[in-house]
């Protein structure tokens, strides 16, 4: 079962998984097509992760990541915005891109075990692990507040020319500075971008063709192309299990 909430932490979302109850159980939620294990979709986000005995960091994706079904672990996560976690870790979002990486490989191991141990022993893993973020991200860089215009823009549907242009950056510094902070270059970004705002459109209701229009697709099939190679799923597929 899958829960969210807005974060102290500015601009993320802290969120956790548990396992469903097994059949029979009177916690047992409606079975339907949304239990089946939904993919994580490429969003432009990196997120701070723990499990019992683990704190570990999910990379920007470029494509679904399969997580584990309905009887996996507990797992707490605290999901940055784009742009936004590179200043937490101290690591280019590129050298995490498309991998799940273990704290202690980019921190201290011994401070890692001590927050680890910390988190184990709180009653509540999610408020620890915001705590964690919290301290560590008071004495670390603000996110460049120009990159997060840049996320604004695309998010919006601008192309990354007008982009670069409105905010004064040459197509290659714009390039450079997207590697580090999101992970991937500017149209990448507004591709992932694009596929997040047709999805919102499409569980609004919209027919695909109005979507694909809105969303900035240049016809149905071109938005049903992009929605399968970036999730390996088609759009109904996504849509009949939405969690």
């Amino acid at each position: 079962m899958y829960e969210e909430r807005p974060s102290r932490y500015e601009g993320a979302v802290l969120w956790s998984k548990r396992p469903v109850p097994p059949p029979g159980s009177r916690q047992e939620p409606p079975r339907g097509p949304w239990t089946a294990p939904y993919p994580v979709l490429p969003d432009g986000c990196m997120d701070l992760l723990w499990t019992e005995g683990r704190l570990f960091v999910a990379g920007p994706d470029t494509r679904a990541y399969a997580p584990a079904g309905e009887g996996g672990p507990t797992i707490v996560g605290l999901r940055f915005a784009p742009g936004t976690a590179p200043a937490l870790l101290g690591v280019p979002a590129h050298e995490l891109r498309d991998r799940r990486v273990d704290l202690a490989d980019l921190w201290p191991a011994a401070r890692v075990r001590n927050l680890t141990a910390r988190v184990d022993a709180a009653p509540d893993p999610a408020s620890a692990l915001e705590a964690l973020a919290l301290e560590h991200g008071a004495d670390r860089p603000h996110p460049d507040p120009v990159l997060l215009r840049v996320v604004a823009s695309l998010a919006e549907g601008r192309t990354v020319g007008a982009t670069a242009d409105a905010l004064g950056l040459g197509a290659r510094r714009l390039h450079r500075h997207a590697l580090a902070a999101f992970g991937y270059g500017p149209k990448t970004l507004a591709r992932v971008l694009r596929l997040q705002r047709a999805l919102a459109l499409a569980r609004s209701g919209l027919p695909d063709a109005e979507t694909a229009a809105v969303a900035g697709y240049a016809d149905q099939a071109h938005l049903a192309r992009d929605v399968r190679e970036l999730t390996g799923l088609r759009l109904t597929e996504l849509l009949s299990r939405r969690p």
